[in-house]
This record gives C-alpha cells, structure tokens and sequence, in this order.
C-alpha cells in the first residue's frame, strides 16, 4: 500500500529512473532529477564516504534495509566525505547523508568550507551514530611522537571536501601549526595509508570508527604508532568547540599497549529538511529496527544508542525523527 503511494508521489520519469536503480544497483541520482519539496520520494539516495570506509559500508546495509523493509528504491553515492555529503543533500542530490558533526556545525553557520556559498538549511538530523577518532597515523621508525613532530613533514591530511581535512586543520591549529609548516597531501584513507606504506608521506590523519581497516592492514606489514594528542590540547578543543569530545583509543586497538589520548568527533545522519514528516519517521523507525544489519555490516554500528541517538545534536532533529524518539520515550514511561 505504502509503495503504491510512494509511485504515486513522483513524476513518470523518476518512476523510469528508479527503475533503472533497481535493475542496476546503487546508481546514483541523476543532475536532472530533482525532487519535489514536500513529496515523498520513491528513490532514495544516500551519501556517504570513500569505497570500504564505515560510511560506505553502513550507508550500503541501510541501503538494503530501506528496499526489503519499506520497498523504495535506493542509491548509494560515494563521496568525497561530510562536505561534500551536506552539499549534495543542500542540492537535492541527495535525501540523506553521513556527515561529522564538526562539518555539520560549520554547514549551519556558513563557516569554514561553507564561507563562500553562506549557512546550509536544507538539513535536519535522523540519528546521532557513532564516534570518529581522530587518529595521527605514523611509523615508528620517522620519530614522530607528539604533534609538534609534523612540522616540515609531509602529511596526509584527508581528502578535498571531507570532514578528515576539516579537523585537520584544526587540530593543527589548536598547536599553532598551518599547513605552511608542513608539506600537506589531501588524500583519502586508502591513498594515505598507501603513501605511508611506501614513505611517500611521513604521517596521515585518519578520522573514523575503530578500528579502521586501513590502518589494520598497514599494521599487518610495518610497525604502526599512534600520535597522542595532549591533554591540555584536548582540554582547549572540546572548551572550543562543543563537538569534540575527550576520548582515548583503548589498549590493543592497534597493538598499543596503553590507550592514547586523543578527540572523537558523533557522526549524525543526516535528511533532506523538506522531506515529508510521515517518510522520515518510517525511516527513522526502520533505521533502529534494523540495527542489527548495520552492526552486523561494520564494528562501528555497534556503538549507536537509540535511546541516546537523539540527543545534543548539533543539527536540529527533523519533525518525523523527533516524532521516533517521542514515542521511544513514552513507551519507557510506567504505565498505570
């Protein structure tokens, strides 16, 4: 019934071209297709992050859970990262996205890499997720052991348009460091660890979930060190910056024998604001009734709360979204 109303929602030609998606898998939205403000969309597409990465990976398995579970039509869109996933999901190329909360913030205020183009208001919140750790990246053998060290050297510092570069940056900064004290390479995970590998680079920035398979496989054939960032920097970020938290990576995550301190940034998932109230529930709903599909598809799932998940946002939750977490809390209620 409810798929018959979805086809109903959208004009002949989305209908050809969800079509397409289905037969052809995860293709992404067509420049031409642009959605109809307020009309439920029969194709989904979803943004997320570079091949393999915990965006992908659980961008892909919501994917499949949104086509079994509620019958759309669905396109998974790899992507550069958060800036480019909240540009695309501001240009109705995409109805949700994967995006780190610091990108998220500086969307809505029109700063950092949204200078230029000003704020972002086509986006509200579904879910706050998971933890990215930051994590600085290094063999032990280039005698890199604080921050400080990366001064004249050449480092990977993420992607273009991604949230890794974002915070790159800023940790720098927070150390009195700029990009014109070292040689920096915009790389993705992949590109980065690869570079390590054949010390093309000296270090990288790797900001995900634990673990990250990147790092794992270069830990596989060289001695991998982990960069602490130090507690009175960790202090002056999260007083900076309200999404940074304190964290620590946990003895053995990397074959380290002491955990290292270091700043964790909540992933959020993000939705079209002009989405209509009534789609966005039921996806919010199938997102935690299915949650077990994406814990089993990445490690990282498994630290999404749903009784927390709509929680100090720094998006503000989208009207069904909030609609999913108001009938959660009143289910805990007693009853009389």
């Amino acid at each position: 019934m409810r798929q018959a109303r979805a086809w109903i929602a959208v004009t002949a030609v989305v209908v050809g071209l969800a079509l397409l998606a289905s037969a052809g898998g995860c293709a992404p939205k067509p420049e031409s297709a642009q959605p109809v403000p307020g009309e439920e969309q029969a194709l989904l597409t979803i943004a997320t992050g570079g091949a393999s990465g915990p965006y992908d990976v659980i961008g892909g398995a919501l994917a499949k859970v949104y086509q079994t579970k509620l019958g759309y039509h669905t396109a998974v869109r790899s992507s550069d990262g958060s800036v480019e996933n909240v540009r695309l999901l501001e240009s109705g190329k995409a109805d949700l996205a994967f995006a780190m909360s610091d990108v998220a913030s500086f969307a809505l205020g029109g700063l950092e890499s949204f200078q230029s183009s000003g704020p972002v208001a086509r986006m509200k919140s579904v879910a706050g997720l998971y933890l990215n750790y930051v994590q600085i990246v290094t063999k032990k053998d280039r005698d890199i052991h604080s921050v400080y060290d990366l001064k004249g050297k050449r480092v990977g510092v993420g992607a273009p348009n991604s949230g890794v570069e974002v915070n790159a940056r800023m940790i720098l900064n927070e150390h009195g460091i700029t990009y014109n004290d070292l040689r920096p390479e915009y790389l993705s995970y992949s590109e980065a660890i690869e570079q390590l590998k054949t010390n093309a680079i000296d270090a990288a920035f790797v900001t995900s979930g634990l673990p990250n398979t990147a790092v794992l496989a270069l830990q596989s054939t060289d001695e991998v060190q982990i960069v602490p960032i130090f507690p009175e920097h960790i202090e002056k970020l999260t007083k900076r910056f309200a999404f940074f938290e304190k964290a620590q990576l946990p003895p053995g995550v990397y074959q380290n024998e002491k955990a290292i301190p270091t700043v964790a940034i909540r992933n959020i998932l993000l939705v079209r604001s002009d989405l209509p109230n009534e789609q966005v529930y039921r996806l919010t709903k199938a997102f935690f009734e299915n949650l077990d599909a994406l814990q089993h598809a990445h490690e990282a799932a498994k630290q999404i709360d749903r009784q927390k998940a709509g929680e100090n946002l720094v998006v503000p939750l989208h009207p069904g979204a909030a609609l999913y977490y108001a009938e959660l809390a009143r289910a805990k209620e007693p009853q009389p």
